[in-house]
């Protein structure tokens, strides 16, 4: 009984720690390049973070209503034109302070992880 317990703990954390950098991984994605949709879930499940498109959706519907993203129509071969997002420039900002936080964040774990 503890086991199944403790184990529904561990993917809980698991599952807060993958939402808190969703938001990261995403603008890092996208300070690369601009991207559709597929394109970014593409690159997310490359780097073993699976996302669904119901997921992504929000989250760049919040990006874009925040100005850290816009995005443009373009032309496919494929079907109708598709919407490729970008960062803005406060995006870029943004993205700055995330990966300063990120450092840090690592940083500390690091210490912790290695101090007797």
């Amino acid at each position: 009984m503890w086991h199944k317990f403790n184990n529904m703990n561990v993917e809980n954390v698991k599952s807060q720690m993958r939402k808190g950098v969703l938001e990261y991984c995403i603008l890092l994605i996208l300070s690369k390049h601009e991207a559709y949709v597929s394109d970014i879930i593409q690159s997310l499940k490359e780097a073993k973070l699976l996302v669904v498109e119901g997921t992504l959706y929000p989250l760049l519907t919040r990006l874009k209503n925040d100005e850290l993203l816009s995005y443009s129509w373009k032309e496919s071969s494929q079907g109708p034109p598709r919407k490729y997002y970008n960062l803005t420039e406060q995006g870029t900002l943004f993205l700055g302070e995330l990966e300063n936080s990120w450092n840090e964040l690592n940083e500390t774990i690091h210490s912790i992880k290695t101090k007797e």
